[in-house]
C-alpha cells in the first residue's frame, strides 16, 4: 500500500528577544506569512493530511496550526509530541511506528538539523544541504503498517519551500 509522509520544517522564527528560551521562540512576520501559504500550496497539490504530528515548541506549534487552518484540518486533532523538539532522525522513525494503520498521509512538523538529516535518508535519489524554513519534503512509502517504515521502499515526490518559484 502506498502511503505519504510529508516532513515540514517550522517557518521562520523571531530572534527579536535574545533572552527568550529557544522553546518559546515564536514565528516572525515572514513565518506568519509562509506557513499558511505552504498549507495552501500543499492543498492545491492535493496533498492533504489524515494526521498532523508536531513538536510542541512555539514556532513549530504555530506553523502546524497555520498549515492546518489553510488546509481545513481541525487543529484540535494535531498531535503534539515532545520528543520531536530538536530530535535526531531515529526519533522520527519512532514516531512513525506509533501511527495507526488507518492513516495514509501524515505530516510531521519539526526542527533542523534532525529534519534535514532524516529527509536525506529517505531516498538515495534525494539530497539537500539544508531544509529551508517552512520547507516540505514528501515521500511515497510502500508499506502496509507504519512500523515497517525503516525497511520500506521510499520515493521522494515533493520538495517545496516558500521561495521556490511556482
Amino acid at each position: 500500500m502506498n502511503r505519504r509522509l510529508v516532513m515540514i520544517r517550522h517557518a521562520k522564527s523571531s530572534w527579536a528577544n535574545p533572552l527568550q528560551s529557544d522553546f518559546e521562540r515564536p514565528l516572525n512576520d515572514r513565518g506568519e506569512h509562509d506557513a499558511p501559504m505552504m498549507g495552501e500550496r500543499l492543498n492545491k497539490l492535493n496533498i492533504v493530511p489524515d494526521l498532523i504530528i508536531a513538536s510542541p515548541a512555539k514556532r513549530a506549534k504555530q506553523t502546524a496550526k497555520k498549515v492546518a487552518a489553510a488546509m481545513g484540518y481541525d487543529e484540535s486533532k494535531i498531535q503534539w509530541v515532545d520528543k520531536l523538539y530538536h530530535c535526531i532522525p531515529q526519533v522520527f522513525e519512532e514516531v512513525l511506528y506509533e501511527i495507526d494503520d488507518s492513516i495514509n498521509t501524515v505530516f510531521i512538523v519539526a526542527h533542523n538539523p534532525g529534519i534535514t538529516q532524516f529527509v536525506n535518508e529517505l531516498s538515495a535519489e534525494f539530497s539537500i544541504d539544508n531544509m529551508p524554513t517552512c520547507g516540505t519534503v514528501g515521500a511515497e512509502v510502500e508499506l502496509d503498517h507504519w512500523e515497517m517504515f525503516p525497511g520500506a521502499k521510499k520515493k521522494v515526490f515533493l520538495f517545496e519551500y516558500p521561495k521556490k518559484q511556482q
